[in-house]
């Protein structure tokens, strides 16, 4: 796993404000034991407490992209780990904890910084359920999707079940999830699972130009915007207006909502602060 902002690298490689995370376990197909579930959720964690990181960009190596759990060896690892920590009564063992699966694919994470995924290859079971935290989807023509537990009598229980119906046609997230079958990208597009689908030497480039056009944006704007969208999902409308209206307040309080109009009258480019 690597994590690059632009103070790890040459930022003209994707711009000011952009973080890299690379899952890089290509002997595996990209699939993750426990201590690359691990590795992702620090990944994310540096991210989220990353001041100069402004949007993330996620990818893998080689023909896959994240191809979920490593069944020979991260199953019996989690149980192990589970009969320990029941056993003795604590939170984690050897530095791991049970929840480091579910918070590497993003589910319950509170992370509102916007995330973009630039799906390089094969996307199945862990790689479903990350995507379904992830903002933008930008694919790879050689890209393949599907939510595959099923197939080994398992559970997406990494937010697939619960996040799929919400954000593509029922029908098709219901096909998706009940025949564990796999979909090419031009299918996963049409179903309105990806923003873009392009050739394989372009889709860093795709993913950097869609990092570019939020990193435009005031960053604090954007990721309350995100917030919003999120906790408002998860409640009424009653409740959601409230949330809205409250980040509302807080964005316009701050120095970007007086810097943007600046800008604008001085026909000059906004310098955010996110503050």
């Amino acid at each position: 796993m690597h994590y690059e902002s632009g103070s790890d690298r040459d930022a003209a490689l994707l711009g000011d404000h952009v973080a890299l995370i690379t899952i890089d376990r290509p002997e595996a197909k990209n699939a993750m034991d426990m201590e690359h579930f691990f590795q992702l959720r620090c990944a994310w964690e540096r991210f989220s407490a990353d001041g100069e990181a402004w949007v993330a960009i996620v990818t893998g190596v080689g023909d896959a992209f994240f191809s979920g759990a490593d069944l020979k060896t991260y199953i019996p690892q989690i149980t192990a780990l589970h009969e320990e920590i029941a056993a003795g009564r604590v939170d984690e063992v050897g530095g791991y904890r049970l929840d480091d699966g579910t918070k590497a694919v993003l589910r319950g994470v509170k992370l509102y910084k916007p995330i973009i995924a630039a799906v390089n290859g094969t996307c199945v079971a862990g790689g479903m359920e990350m995507l379904g935290g992830c903002d933008i989807r930008v694919a790879s023509d050689a890209a393949t999707f599907g939510v595959l537990e099923p197939k080994r009598g398992l559970f997406a229980g990494g937010g697939t079940t619960v996040r799929l119906p919400r954000q593509i046609p029922f029908p098709a997230a219901m096909e998706l999830l009940l025949c564990a079958d796999r979909i090419p990208a031009a299918k996963a597009l049409a179903v309105g699972l990806l923003n873009e689908v392009c050739p394989s030497a372009d889709l860093m480039e795709r993913a950097a130009c869609f990092a570019a056009r939020i990193t435009a944006n005031g960053p604090l704007a954007v990721a309350k915007t995100k917030e919003s969208v999120l906790r408002g999902l998860g409640t009424d409308m009653r409740e959601a207006y409230k949330i809205e209206s409250s980040l509302a307040a807080e964005v316009f309080a701050s120095n970007d909502a007086k810097e943007g109009p600046r800008a604008f009258a001085e026909k000059r480019p906004p310098v955010w602060t996110g503050t």
